[in-house]
């Protein structure tokens, strides 16, 4: 069964986020589910017709990381948002956040300079069910770096057609739009 683009319209009148950057945001999205779809189907096609040694059923191989993450990164970054931008302090995350980072300012500011720094890719706050901790982490492509096992909590797309539209270069701009519209029950819901 094809993979369907979910409908985040919902998002629109986000504060600090316009409907012209996030409508190209959703479009873009939307590709990367039509991709997964393609190479899924062109996968499952050259595994019949035995091409499965070829350099393009490699290539595809490869490439599926990158579409099927692109999409579900999307997902799961549209859907942390349109909160209020509060952390209850009591929460099992938070304290999670004080045993980690030292407090919940603290894994803030981590988070922020993780968003901050050079270079395109995502932020992805983890946890890790198998020693029961929080990581800050640095996703380079949609398909590198991420941490195996470890579940994702929060995600903070970082490529320019995130913020570029109303930001420009400000990323730290977009940074602080980001937190004011994190929906914290989504992401504390994602830990398990």
């Amino acid at each position: 069964m094809p993979y369907a683009a979910k409908d985040y319209n919902q998002l629109l009148g986000m504060k600090g986020f316009s409907e012209t950057l996030l409508k190209n945001h959703f479009t873009l999205y939307q590709g990367y589910v039509t991709n997964t779809n393609k190479v899924a189907d062109a996968l499952a096609q050259m595994l019949k017709e035995g091409k499965t040694g070829t350099p393009e059923y490699a290539e595809l191989k490869r490439r599926f990381g990158w579409e099927f993450n692109g999409m579900r990164l999307h997902e799961l970054y549209f859907e942390n948002l349109k909160g209020t931008g509060v952390l209850d302090a009591g929460s099992a995350l938070a304290k999670k956040m004080e045993k980690e980072f030292g407090g919940v300012d603290a894994w803030i500011k981590d988070f922020k300079a993780t968003g901050a720094m050079r270079g395109i890719g995502w932020v992805a706050l983890y946890h890790d069910p198998a020693g029961d901790r929080l990581f800050n982490s640095w996703i380079n492509e949609h398909d590198v770096a991420h941490l195996a096992g470890c579940t994702p909590l929060l995600i903070m797309d970082v490529f320019e057609h995130a913020y570029f539209t109303d930001y420009q270069l400000k990323r730290a701009d977009y940074i602080e739009a980001f937190f004011s519209n994190i929906n914290w029950q989504t992401v504390a819901a994602r830990l398990k």
